[in-house]
Protein backbone atom coordinates (compact mmCIF):
# COMPACT_ATOMS: atom_id res chain seq x y z
CA UNK A 1 0.00 0.00 0.00
CA UNK A 2 1.84 3.44 -1.16
CA UNK A 3 1.25 6.14 1.29
CA UNK A 4 -0.51 9.27 -0.18
CA UNK A 5 3.08 11.26 -0.92
CA UNK A 6 4.40 8.22 -2.93
CA UNK A 7 0.78 8.32 -5.11
CA UNK A 8 1.29 12.53 -5.66
CA UNK A 9 4.87 12.04 -6.53
CA UNK A 10 3.40 9.64 -9.26
CA UNK A 11 0.61 11.64 -10.53
CA UNK A 12 3.05 14.62 -10.93
CA UNK A 13 5.49 12.29 -12.59
CA UNK A 14 2.98 11.11 -15.18
CA UNK A 15 1.58 14.47 -15.73
CA UNK A 16 4.87 16.46 -16.52
CA UNK A 17 5.50 13.22 -18.92
CA UNK A 18 2.05 13.57 -20.43
CA UNK A 19 2.67 17.46 -20.66
CA UNK A 20 6.55 17.59 -21.99
CA UNK A 21 5.17 14.66 -24.97
CA UNK A 22 1.89 16.72 -25.69
CA UNK A 23 4.17 20.07 -25.95
CA UNK A 24 7.42 17.85 -27.91
CA UNK A 25 4.31 16.87 -30.63
CA UNK A 26 2.87 20.59 -31.05
CA UNK A 27 6.18 21.94 -31.94
CA UNK A 28 6.99 19.39 -34.65
CA UNK A 29 3.30 19.57 -36.01
CA UNK A 30 4.06 23.07 -37.60
CA UNK A 31 6.97 21.09 -39.98
CA UNK A 32 4.02 19.69 -42.25
CA UNK A 33 1.84 23.35 -42.67
CA UNK A 34 3.06 24.94 -45.47
CA UNK A 35 4.55 28.56 -45.08
CA UNK A 36 4.96 31.05 -48.70
CA UNK A 37 5.40 34.42 -47.09
CA UNK A 38 5.99 37.70 -49.39
CA UNK A 39 6.51 40.67 -49.72
CA UNK A 40 6.62 44.00 -51.59
CA UNK A 41 8.63 46.96 -50.76
CA UNK A 42 9.10 50.54 -52.31
CA UNK A 43 10.88 53.53 -51.68
CA UNK A 44 8.65 57.09 -51.51
CA UNK A 45 11.62 59.34 -50.19
CA UNK A 46 14.75 60.24 -48.86
CA UNK A 47 16.32 62.65 -47.07
CA UNK A 48 19.68 63.09 -45.31
CA UNK A 49 19.92 66.03 -42.73
CA UNK A 50 22.82 66.95 -40.29
CA UNK A 51 21.57 67.71 -36.81
CA UNK A 52 20.79 65.57 -33.71
CA UNK A 53 18.91 62.40 -34.39
CA UNK A 54 17.88 61.90 -30.69
CA UNK A 55 17.43 64.10 -27.65
CA UNK A 56 20.22 62.11 -25.65
CA UNK A 57 22.64 62.44 -28.67
CA UNK A 58 25.80 64.75 -27.59
CA UNK A 59 27.18 65.86 -31.10
CA UNK A 60 25.46 66.94 -34.59
CA UNK A 61 25.88 64.01 -37.07
CA UNK A 62 24.31 63.12 -40.51
CA UNK A 63 20.79 60.68 -40.55
CA UNK A 64 18.68 59.62 -43.34
CA UNK A 65 14.76 59.97 -42.79
CA UNK A 66 12.92 57.38 -45.26
CA UNK A 67 9.54 56.98 -46.20
CA UNK A 68 8.38 53.81 -47.70
CA UNK A 69 5.60 51.66 -49.34
CA UNK A 70 5.46 48.10 -47.54
CA UNK A 71 2.68 45.04 -49.15
CA UNK A 72 3.27 42.56 -47.49
CA UNK A 73 1.62 38.69 -46.73
CA UNK A 74 2.48 37.04 -44.03
CA UNK A 75 -0.64 35.44 -42.82
CA UNK A 76 1.56 31.34 -43.85
CA UNK A 77 3.54 32.38 -40.93
CA UNK A 78 0.78 31.96 -38.41
CA UNK A 79 -0.67 28.17 -37.72
CA UNK A 80 -2.39 27.11 -33.99
CA UNK A 81 1.49 27.19 -32.36
CA UNK A 82 1.86 30.98 -33.23
CA UNK A 83 1.87 33.18 -30.30
CA UNK A 84 2.97 36.61 -32.19
CA UNK A 85 5.52 37.57 -35.03
CA UNK A 86 8.11 39.76 -34.99
CA UNK A 87 8.13 42.05 -37.90
CA UNK A 88 10.84 44.87 -38.84
CA UNK A 89 12.39 46.03 -41.50
CA UNK A 90 16.14 47.23 -42.59
CA UNK A 91 18.29 49.68 -44.75
CA UNK A 92 21.36 47.53 -45.64
CA UNK A 93 24.13 49.40 -47.64
CA UNK A 94 27.87 48.62 -48.14
CA UNK A 95 30.81 49.56 -45.66
CA UNK A 96 33.26 51.70 -45.83
CA UNK A 97 36.04 49.40 -46.33
CA UNK A 98 36.22 45.90 -47.98
CA UNK A 99 37.06 44.00 -44.86
CA UNK A 100 33.94 44.85 -43.14
CA UNK A 101 30.77 43.37 -43.23
CA UNK A 102 27.69 45.22 -44.48
CA UNK A 103 25.63 47.92 -42.14
CA UNK A 104 22.54 47.61 -41.29
CA UNK A 105 19.71 49.42 -39.78
CA UNK A 106 16.19 49.09 -38.43
CA UNK A 107 14.11 51.87 -39.35
CA UNK A 108 10.50 49.71 -38.22
CA UNK A 109 9.76 47.17 -37.02
CA UNK A 110 6.30 45.91 -35.57
CA UNK A 111 4.18 42.94 -32.90
CA UNK A 112 1.88 41.27 -34.39
CA UNK A 113 -0.58 38.86 -31.79
CA UNK A 114 -2.12 36.04 -33.14
CA UNK A 115 -5.64 35.59 -32.35
CA UNK A 116 -5.13 33.29 -29.55
CA UNK A 117 -2.95 35.84 -28.20
CA UNK A 118 -5.40 38.75 -28.48
CA UNK A 119 -8.51 36.86 -27.04
CA UNK A 120 -6.89 34.42 -25.10
CA UNK A 121 -9.17 31.62 -23.67
CA UNK A 122 -7.84 30.33 -19.91
CA UNK A 123 -10.13 29.70 -17.08
CA UNK A 124 -9.30 32.92 -15.40
CA UNK A 125 -10.83 35.37 -18.59
CA UNK A 126 -14.31 32.75 -18.71
CA UNK A 127 -14.72 33.19 -15.27
CA UNK A 128 -14.29 37.31 -15.89
CA UNK A 129 -16.53 37.44 -18.57
CA UNK A 130 -19.15 35.43 -16.27
CA UNK A 131 -18.62 37.51 -13.48
CA UNK A 132 -18.59 41.08 -15.63
CA UNK A 133 -20.32 40.42 -19.15
CA UNK A 134 -19.94 42.80 -21.57
CA UNK A 135 -22.07 45.64 -22.27
CA UNK A 136 -23.93 45.81 -25.59
CA UNK A 137 -23.96 48.46 -27.02
CA UNK A 138 -26.78 50.60 -27.62
CA UNK A 139 -26.99 51.76 -30.77
CA UNK A 140 -25.99 48.55 -33.66
CA UNK A 141 -22.49 50.30 -35.22
CA UNK A 142 -21.36 48.50 -38.48
CA UNK A 143 -17.77 47.85 -37.86
CA UNK A 144 -14.96 49.69 -39.60
CA UNK A 145 -13.45 48.45 -42.81
CA UNK A 146 -9.98 47.92 -41.22
CA UNK A 147 -11.32 46.25 -38.21
CA UNK A 148 -12.86 43.64 -40.35
CA UNK A 149 -9.69 43.10 -41.77
CA UNK A 150 -8.14 42.41 -38.68
CA UNK A 151 -10.81 39.94 -37.36
CA UNK A 152 -10.41 38.36 -41.07
CA UNK A 153 -6.45 38.09 -41.65
CA UNK A 154 -3.61 38.79 -39.13
CA UNK A 155 -0.82 39.21 -40.54
CA UNK A 156 -1.23 41.18 -43.57
CA UNK A 157 0.64 44.62 -43.75
CA UNK A 158 -0.49 47.57 -45.70
CA UNK A 159 1.76 50.58 -45.37
CA UNK A 160 1.24 53.65 -47.77
CA UNK A 161 4.01 56.44 -47.60
CA UNK A 162 4.92 55.23 -44.24
CA UNK A 163 7.67 57.53 -41.81
CA UNK A 164 10.16 55.29 -40.08
CA UNK A 165 9.93 54.87 -36.46
CA UNK A 166 14.01 55.05 -36.19
CA UNK A 167 16.23 57.65 -37.77
CA UNK A 168 19.41 55.92 -39.60
CA UNK A 169 22.57 56.68 -38.08
CA UNK A 170 26.16 55.52 -39.25
CA UNK A 171 29.48 55.40 -36.82
CA UNK A 172 31.21 57.47 -39.18
CA UNK A 173 28.89 59.94 -38.74
CA UNK A 174 27.96 60.33 -42.21
CA UNK A 175 25.68 59.10 -44.75
CA UNK A 176 24.94 61.67 -47.57
CA UNK A 177 26.11 60.26 -50.82
CA UNK A 178 26.08 56.02 -49.89
CA UNK A 179 25.32 54.36 -52.95
CA UNK A 180 23.63 50.86 -53.13
CA UNK A 181 21.19 50.85 -50.04
CA UNK A 182 18.11 48.75 -49.75
CA UNK A 183 15.46 47.90 -47.19
CA UNK A 184 14.70 44.48 -46.43
CA UNK A 185 11.92 42.99 -44.32
CA UNK A 186 12.92 40.31 -41.73
CA UNK A 187 10.47 38.58 -39.15
CA UNK A 188 10.54 36.10 -36.09
CA UNK A 189 8.08 33.51 -35.26
CA UNK A 190 7.28 33.25 -31.45
CA UNK A 191 5.87 30.00 -30.92
CA UNK A 192 4.01 29.07 -27.81
CA UNK A 193 6.26 25.82 -27.50
CA UNK A 194 9.00 24.91 -29.40
CA UNK A 195 12.37 26.56 -31.24
CA UNK A 196 12.04 30.22 -32.35
CA UNK A 197 12.39 30.63 -36.32
CA UNK A 198 13.62 33.53 -38.48
CA UNK A 199 13.37 34.96 -41.60
CA UNK A 200 13.70 32.70 -45.04
CA UNK A 201 15.66 34.37 -47.16
CA UNK A 202 14.19 33.91 -50.83
CA UNK A 203 14.45 30.21 -52.81
CA UNK A 204 15.77 28.72 -49.31
CA UNK A 205 13.08 25.98 -49.12
CA UNK A 206 13.18 23.53 -46.85
CA UNK A 207 9.78 20.83 -46.87
CA UNK A 208 6.60 22.50 -47.45
CA UNK A 209 8.28 25.80 -46.26
CA UNK A 210 8.82 28.22 -49.09
CA UNK A 211 11.03 30.82 -48.72
CA UNK A 212 10.49 34.69 -48.92
CA UNK A 213 9.11 35.74 -51.83
CA UNK A 214 10.36 39.32 -52.69
CA UNK A 215 11.22 41.51 -49.68
CA UNK A 216 14.03 43.33 -50.89
CA UNK A 217 13.09 47.10 -52.77
CA UNK A 218 15.89 47.97 -55.45
CA UNK A 219 18.83 49.56 -54.58
CA UNK A 220 18.88 53.49 -54.42
CA UNK A 221 21.58 56.28 -53.68
CA UNK A 222 21.61 58.34 -50.66
CA UNK A 223 20.93 62.01 -51.65
CA UNK A 224 23.84 65.09 -50.56
CA UNK A 225 22.92 67.34 -47.85
CA UNK A 226 22.49 69.95 -49.77
CA UNK A 227 19.30 67.82 -51.71
CA UNK A 228 16.74 67.98 -49.17
CA UNK A 229 15.28 64.71 -50.46
CA UNK A 230 15.04 62.30 -53.66
CA UNK A 231 12.17 60.57 -54.83
CA UNK A 232 11.18 57.15 -56.36
CA UNK A 233 13.12 58.36 -59.83
CA UNK A 234 16.10 57.83 -58.14
CA UNK A 235 15.90 54.58 -57.47
CA UNK A 236 18.09 52.19 -59.87
CA UNK A 237 16.13 50.86 -62.90
CA UNK A 238 12.45 52.28 -61.61
CA UNK A 239 10.23 54.66 -64.13
CA UNK A 240 8.80 57.30 -63.17
CA UNK A 241 6.17 56.61 -60.83
CA UNK A 242 2.89 58.03 -59.97
CA UNK A 243 2.60 60.29 -56.81
CA UNK A 244 1.24 58.98 -54.11
CA UNK A 245 -1.16 60.27 -51.84
CA UNK A 246 -0.79 60.64 -47.53
CA UNK A 247 -2.02 57.54 -45.54
CA UNK A 248 -2.01 56.51 -42.36
CA UNK A 249 -0.09 52.79 -41.66
CA UNK A 250 -2.86 49.72 -41.55
CA UNK A 251 -1.35 46.27 -40.04
CA UNK A 252 -3.61 43.44 -40.85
Amino acid sequence: MHSALVRVQNVFGFFTTVAFCTAFVVALSVIVIPQAPSADIQLRNVQVVKGRPNYHSTKKEEYAHIRFDLDADLTSLFNWNTKQLFVWLTATYPPRTPTEAPSQAVIWDAIINSESQKNPSTPFTVYANYMNPPKKPTKAKRPSKSKQEVEMAPGLIRLQSSKPKYQITDISGRLAETSNVTLEIGWNVQPWVGALTWTSAEGGNWGRWTGLKGGRSKAFDMPSLKVKGVNQEAVKGSGKPEKAAEASPVII
